[in-house]
C-alpha cells in the first residue's frame, strides 16, 4: 500500500480552501493590475494590457499593425484538444504576449470564416466593422489557452541535454554537450559506473529474435520501446524514426491512461478497435443529449468547441441536454431551467443505466426498426438509409463449436464462394422462411433464435438483435435501477425522452469511461444512438470530417523511402492474441492453456498501462531500453507508484531516456533528458479527433525563436535534431542527404526538421483542389516572413507560397458549408454499426479461458481472474466511491502556469453532505481517504453536487515532479516550489489488480484500459 500525506495545510490550506468557498469573484481583482484593483493603470486603455496588435479605422476599414508585434495563427497544446489559435509576439523580446482564437478555425470560431478569406480581411472580421456584427466572428482561446504559454519561459524547463548523476531517480544531473548524448545512447558502455550498458546501435539487431523461441515477438530492435503522450502532430517523425528505420514495432501513447475506454467501447460499434473511430453529436443541430461521464465545456475533446456550442443552443431554446455523471458540473447551469438537468449516478454504472434505457426501448417499440433492418449497404441505399448495421446477421452461439460468436457465412452452409471463405467474397447469412439467405438489398428479419443446417449439422443461430435484446433484458428495470442509483422512473422517462426526437437526439461520452466495466459501460451508451439510427443525420451523431494528411501526398511521399525496414512482432503491451505466442502453444500441448502468464487484450490498440508492468517484470520479454517522448506513466497511471520502484532498478530497463522540456515524474527516472520545444516553438500537423464535421488540419510552426541549446550545427536541441543524429550515426536508412522522394522519384535530404514540416505543408496544400497562393500582404501580417526563406530554400518554386498559406492561415480549413449535404453529413462513416462484434464475441480471455460478451451489456467490475471486485473488497468494509473530474482551467501539464495557480491553487477533497455529516466531517477539516491501493491526508470541502456515497477528486494536482522537488544540476540544487506540489493526486490511490500473479494495476479486462472511477474507498476525520 501506497501513502502520501498532502501539503495542504497552513496557508496552502487556507489559500485553497478560500478559492473554492468564496468561488471566482476576486480572480479578475488578483489577475489584473488596473485602476478598478486599487492601482493606478500604467496605460489609460485598459489596465496593463500591452498596446493593441492593430488599429483598424472605423471610416476606412484600413488596417494599420503595430510595427513591435508579430501576429501569427498556430496550434495551442494547452491539452489535447489543439486548438488553432492567434498568438501576439513581441518581437523585441521573442515572446508571446496574448493568445486569441483563430477564426479560420472551427475549433475556435462558430461560424468559422470562409478559407478564401485574406489574411487581412481575417484581422478586420475579428474586429467586427461591419455594421451588426456584434461578436460574430470574435474568435476566443480558453483560460488555460491563454495562461500555459508560461510554460515558455518556465525558469525550470530543460534547455540542454542532460545525465543523470548517481542513483537512477535521485534528483541529481549534470548537462553535457549535445554530441556527446548521441555518442552515449548509440555506442552504449559503461556510462554510469555501473556497468556495461547497451546503446541503440547494438540494440538494433534485425536478425536475432527478442525472444530465443518465439520469433511471433519479432527480432532484438522490439526491445527498444517507446512511450508517447498525445499525438501532438509530430508522431508521424517519431515513428519514422522508431518504425521504418530502427525497426522496432513498440510504439504506444497514453489514450489507454486517459479516455481510451470510451474510445474502445465506441470502437467495438464502429467495427475497429484498434483505430477505435467515434461519433460526436451534432451540437448545433441536436434537440436532445444525454452527455454521460463527460462534461461539455469541462473535458472531452474538443471541449471549448463543445461548450461554446451547447451553450449557443442551449440559449436559442433549440437543444436540451441532461448530464449523467457523479459530480455536478458548469454544465448544469440555472438560467436555462429545465433544458440543462443533471442526473447523479453511482461511478461506473453507467452500463446499467444504458442497458435499463435500452430494455424500454425494447418493450415499449421505441427502437428504429426499419434502419435496424437493413442488412447491407445495398439495403440501406434502397431504403435511404444513412448507414447500415449488423443487426439482422445471424451469429452462431452453438456452444462448443469453433465458430462460435462467429458470424454465420455462406461458406458455412456450403455456398459456393468466389474467394477464400470469411473474406468479404463470403456473405453474410440472414434469417428468411426458407432458413438462411445471403443478406441482400432489402429488409431482414431483426429477430431470430433457431438453428442453421450446415455441413457439420444443425448449429444454434441468432441475429445480432436478439442477443443485444435479451442482454438488455437480462434485469428488471427495477435491478438496472438499483445498480446504478438512478429510479427506475428516471430511467424509463430519460428512454422516453431520448426517442421522442427521432434522429436528433444523442448520447456522448468519455472519460467517465474510465472504470472497471468501461467498455461495455461505453458500447453500451453509444449503442442507443444505433438504436435510434441517428449516425450521419444532421441533428444526431457524425464523424469527424477528417483531415488533410500531410505524409503522403501529391509532392513528396513522408510515408516511405528507400531502404526502409518494415517493424514486425506482437506489441508489448500484449494487445494481441494470445494463442499466437510460444507460451500458449506450450500451455495447450501440456493440457491446460489457460491461465497466462499475463492478462492479453487482442480488442484493445497500444497499452501505456500495461508496458510499466511489462517492463518491470520481463513479461513477455525484457526491454533494453525505454524512450520517453512528453509523457508522464508515472503519474498518469492509477496505481503504478507502487511498482516504481523496480523501474528504478538500472537492472530492469538499463536504459531509460526522456525527450521532454521539463523534468515530471516519468523524466525524473530517466538516464538522460533530451531539452524539446514547448508550445510555439514547435512544429507537427493535427486534425480533431472528432466534433468537427468538416476537415480540418492544423498547423503548428515555431512563431518564437526556441531556447533550446544549440548543436555544433547550430540547430536548436529536441526531438527532430535527436532522432536525426542518432539515425545519421547508426547510419539508419530514410534520414541524411537522400530520405525523401518527391513525385518525381527524385531524393531531398532529412537533416532538419525544416526538410520534413515544410514538404508536410506542401502535401497539405496541394491535396486535391489545391489553395492559393500566399501574398506578400498574408506572409507579412501573419508574421511567416519569419520563415519565408526556409520556404523558399526548402519547397519549390511552385510550391512555397502555398505551404505559405497553410502556416499563414494556421492550418487548412474546409468551409462551413461543406458540414451537411441535404440532411445527412458530408463526411459520412459508411462502415456498418456492430450490433454485435464477432472479434469480440469470439476470444477467450487469457486469463481465465473465458468468452466475454460480443455485444453491449451491463457487467459489475472485476479483476483480471474474473472475480468481482465486490467479492474482494465488499461495500461493508469500503463504502465510499472516489472518482476523479476535470477543471476547464487546469490540468496536470498546465500546473506549471503561475496565472492558473492563482485561480485554482489545490484540490480539496470534495465530500458528498450524506458522506460528511455521519463522519462529523465539515469544510476544513484534515481527512484521510484511504483505498485497497493507498492513502493520502488531506482538506475537505464538503458539498452538494455530489451522487451519494461518492468523494471526488479534480485531476492535475499532487505533483512529485514539475519542480515540486528539489532538483540539483551542475551541482547548484533548485529547491522544490510548494505551489507545484499542492494538492493531490487520485492516482496515488489507484489499485494493484490482487488476483494476477505478475504485478500489475486494476484495468478494465477487454480494453485494457486504467481505473479511476469508482475506486472503492473510506473516509474519516482526522483533525
Amino acid at each position: 500500500m501506497s501513502t502520501r500525506r498532502n501539503i495542504l495545510k497552513g496557508a496552502a490550506a487556507t489559500g485553497a480552501l478560500a478559492t473554492f468557498g468564496v468561488g471566482y469573484a476576486d480572480t479578475l481583482k488578483k489577475l489584473a493590475k488596473g485602476h478598478w484593483s486599487g492601482e493606478r493603470p500604467d496605460k489609460a486603455l485598459a489596465g496593463n494590457a500591452p498596446d493593441p496588435e492593430y488599429r483598424i479605422d472605423p471610416e476606412t476599414g484600413d488596417l494599420a499593425l503595430n510595427p513591435d508585434q508579430a501576429l501569427s495563427y498556430t496550434m495551442c497544446i494547452g491539452c489535447t484538444t489543439m486548438c488553432g489559435v492567434r498568438v501576439r509576439v513581441d518581437k523585441t523580446r521573442n515572446e508571446v504576449l496574448r493568445v486569441a482564437g483563430n477564426p479560420y478555425s472551427p475549433m475556435s470560431t462558430d461560424p468559422f470564416i470562409p478559407y478564401e478569406t485574406s489574411v487581412r480581411d481575417s484581422f478586420r472580421a475579428m474586429a467586427q466593422t461591419g455594421a451588426g456584427q456584434g461578436l460574430t466572428n470574435r474568435s476566443t482561446a480558453c483560460g488555460r489557452g491563454n495562461a500555459v504559454l508560461q510554460q515558455v519561459t518556465n525558469p525550470r524547463r530543460v534547455l540542454k541535454p542532460m545525465k543523470r548523476v548517481g542513483p537512477r531517480g535521485s534528483g541529481e544531473w549534470q548537462t553535457i554537450s549535445f554530441e556527446q548524448l548521441v555518442e552515449e545512447v548509440v555506442e552504449g558502455g559503461d556510462l554510469f559506473g555501473e556497468g556495461r550498458v547497451a546503446g541503440l546501435r547494438e540494440i538494433r539487431n534485425l536478425e536475432t529474435p527478442a525472444v530465443e523461441g518465439a520469433p511471433e515477438y519479432g527480432p532484438r530492435a522490439n526491445r527498444l520501446v517507446w512511450m508517447n503522450c498525445v499525438d501532438d502532430g509530430r508522431d508521424n517523425f517519431a515513428l519514422r524514426w522508431l518504425k521504418q528505420s530502427f525497426g522496432s514495432n513498440n510504439f504506444t501513447r497514453h489514450g489507454s491512461y486517459c479516455g481510451g475506454a470510451y474510445r474502445s467501447g465506441s470502437g467495438a460499434l464502429f467495427g475497429d478497435v484498434k483505430k477505435m473511430p467515434h461519433a460526436k453529436p451534432d451540437f448545433s443541430e441536436a434537440e436532445f443529449i444525454i452527455f454521460a461521464g463527460t462534461a461539455p465545456g469541462n473535458a472531452g475533446n474538443p471541449f471549448k468547441r463543445v461548450g461554446a456550442l451547447v451553450a449557443q443552443a442551449r440559449a436559442t431554446g433549440k437543444l436540451t441536454y441532461v448530464v449523467v455523471d457523479p459530480v455536478l458540473n458548469n454544465a448544469q447551469n440555472a438560467p436555462s431551467g429545465n433544458r440543462a438537468r443533471w442526473l447523479p449516478i453511482k461511478p461506473g454504472t453507467d452500463g446499467a443505466l444504458a442497458m435499463g434505457m435500452m430494455r424500454w426501448m425494447f418493450e415499449n417499440d421505441r427502437i428504429n426498426a426499419a434502419y435496424l433492418a437493413q442488412p447491407s449497404q445495398a439495403a440501406a441505399d434502397a431504403a435511404g438509409e444513412a448507414n447500415w448495421t449488423n443487426a439482422t446477421h445471424l451469429v452462431v452461439v452453438e456452444d462448443g463449436h469453433k465458430r462460435f460468436g462467429r458470424m454465420l457465412r455462406g461458406s458455412d452452409i456450403g455456398l459456393a464462394v468466389a474467394g477464400e471463405p470469411y473474406t468479404d467474397a463470403d456473405p453474410y447469412m440472414v434469417a428468411s422462411d426458407s432458413g438462411p439467405v445471403p443478406a441482400g438489398d432489402s429488409a431482414a428479419p431483426l429477430l431470430f433464435d433457431g438453428v442453421a443446417g450446415t455441413a457439420g449439422g444443425p448449429v444454434a443461430v441468432k441475429t445480432a438483435l436478439t442477443l443485444l435484446r435479451e442482454e438488455a433484458m437480462a434485469q428488471s428495470l427495477d435491478a438496472y435501477a438499483q445498480d446504478c442509483g438512478i429510479p427506475a422512473e428516471t430511467i424509463a422517462g430519460l428512454a422516453r425522452e431520448f426517442t421522442s426526437h427521432g434522429r436528433k437526439a444523442a448520447v456522448n461520452s468519455h472519460g467517465g469511461m474510465m472504470n472497471g466495466s468501461g467498455f461495455y459501460n461505453a458500447w453500451a451508451l453509444t449503442m442507443l444512438n444505433t438504436l435510434i439510427g441517428n449516425l450521419n443525420w444532421k441533428g444526431g451523431t457524425m464523424i469527424a470530417g477528417g483531415g488533410f494528411p500531410e505524409t503522403k501526398g501529391p509532392a513528396y511521399d513522408l510515408a516511405s523511402f528507400p531502404g526502409a525496414v518494415t517493424a514486425r512482432g506482437l506489441p508489448y503491451g500484449r494487445n494481441a492474441p494470445y494463442e499466437k505466442t510460444a507460451e500458449f502453444r506450450a500451455k495447450q500441448a501440456a493440457g491446460r492453456p489457460y491461465p497466462a502468464e499475463g492478462p492479453w487484450y487482442p480488442q484493445a490498440p497500444g497499452l501505456a498501462t500495461e508496458w510499466i508492468s511489462s517492463l518491470v517484470n520481463g513479461y513477455p520479454y525484457h526491454a533494453e531500453a525505454l524512450i520517453f517522448r512528453n509523457t508522464n506513466p508515472v503519474y498518469g497511471i492509477p496505481g503504478i507508484a507502487h511498482v516504481m520502484d523496480r523501474l528504478k532498478d538500472p537492472a530492469v530497463v538499463p536504459l531509460i531516456i526522456s525527450v521532454d522540456p521539463f523534468i515530471n515524474e516519468s523524466s525524473a527516472i530517466a538516464d538522460y533528458i533530451v531539452p524539446d520545444s514547448v508550445m510555439y516553438e514547435t512544429w507537427g500537423f493535427t486534425k480533431p479527433w472528432g466534433g468537427v464535421a468538416t476537415k480540418a488540419t492544423t498547423a503548428r510552426w515555431p512563431v518564437i525563436e526556441p531556447r533550446m541549446a544549440q548543436n555544433a550545427e547550430g540547430q536548436r536541441v529536441g526531438l527532430e535534431s535527436f532522432l536525426i543524429a542518432t539515425a545519421k550515426r547508426m547510419g539508419l536508412p530514410g534520414f541524411g542527404e537522400a530520405a525523401i522522394p518527391d513525385a518525381e522519384g527524385n531524393l531531398h535530404p532529412l537533416n532538419r526538421a525544416e526538410d520534413w514540416y515544410l514538404r508536410g505543408a506542401a502535401n497539405v496544400a496541394l491535396l486535391g483542389a489545391p489553395v492559393g497562393d500566399a501574398s506578400d500582404d498574408d506572409i507579412e501580417l501573419s508574421g511567416v516572413s519569419r520563415i519565408r526563406a526556409d520556404l523558399e530554400a526548402v519547397l519549390k518554386p511552385g510550391e512555397w507560397r502555398k505551404a505559405a498559406t497553410i502556416y499563414a492561415k494556421g492550418g487548412r480549413y474546409e468551409n462551413i458549408e461543406q458540414t451537411y449535404t441535404g440532411e445527412r453529413a458530408t463526411h459520412a462513416f459508411a462502415a456498418p454499426m456492430q450490433i454485435w462484434n464477432e472479434a469480440v464475441g469470439s476470444f477467450r480471455r487469457a486469463s481465465t479461458g473465458k468468452r466475454m460478451p460480443g455485444t453491449a451489456c451491463w457487467r459489475v467490475p472485476e479483476f483480471a481472474d474474473g472475480s468481482r471486485v465486490a467479492e474482494h473488497y465488499p461495500d461493508a468494509d469500503w463504502p465510499v466511491k472516489l472518482v476523479s473530474f476535470k477543471s476547464p482551467l487546469q490540468n496536470s501539464y498546465s500546473v506549471g502556469a503561475k496565472a492558473l495557480l492563482r485561480i485554482v491553487a489545490a484540490n480539496p477533497v470534495m465530500i458528498g453532505r450524506d458522506v460528511a455529516e455521519p463522519r462529523g466531517i465539515a469544510t476544513g477539516d484534515m481527512v484521510r481517504l484511504t483505498t485497497p491501493g493507498g492513502q493520502l491526508d488531506s482538506v475537505a470541502v464538503v458539498r452538494d453536487g455530489l451522487a451519494p456515497g461518492t468523494v471526488a477528486i479534480e485531476h492535475g494536482f499532487g505533483h512529485r515532479g514539475f519542480g515540486a522537488e528539489d532538483i540539483t544540476i551542475d551541482g547548484q540544487t533548485t529547491p522544490a516550489d510548494p505551489r507545484l506540489a499542492a494538492g493531490v493526486l487520485l492516482n496515488d490511490l489507484g489499485m494493484m489488480d490482487p488476483t494476477r500473479e505478475k504485478a500489475g494495476v486494476w484495468v478494465d479486462p477487454v480494453s485494457g484500459t486504467a481505473v479511476r472511477q469508482g475506486l472503492p474507498a473510506r473516509v474519516e476525520r482526522i483533525g
